[in-house]
């Protein structure tokens, strides 16, 4: 996978999250490391999420992880502080800020996994 499909479908995966109740600044930067190696930022700001694929030098948090590893914690199919443990993800910066990235993409996921409502049929 190149950085520039990766990048498509990482944003995608975080577009998706609900930071509508986020009222402070966050901005974390990601370094992806191995295939599709390269670097993006997230920002939250004014309610609104930016992910655009550049650096982002005033961040909150710094996030090193292969392509892989992250697609995976963006998915919900890897715990983020378990990866960190296992060091598939390394975090720099403010550990508290980080931890509301995990809470935007749980809320995310959470939101996915929802059924669908069906049409109610009676008449």
């Amino acid at each position: 996978m190149t950085y520039e499909e990766f990048f498509a479908k990482v944003k995608e995966k975080f577009m998706d999250a609900d930071v509508s109740s986020i009222t402070e600044h966050l901005a974390y930067q990601f370094n992806i490391t191995g295939e599709a190696e390269g670097i993006f930022y997230a920002e939250v700001k004014d309610g609104k999420l930016y992910v655009e694929p550049y650096d982002y030098h005033d961040r909150d948090a710094l996030f090193t992880a292969s392509a892989e590893n992250l697609m995976k914690i963006a998915e919900g199919k890897l715990d983020p502080i378990l990866a960190v443990t296992m060091k598939k993800l390394k975090v720099e910066g403010s550990i508290e800020k980080a931890m509301k990235l995990k809470g935007m993409l749980e809320g995310k996921q959470k939101a996915d996994k929802k059924p669908e409502k069906k049409p109610d049929k009676k008449k």
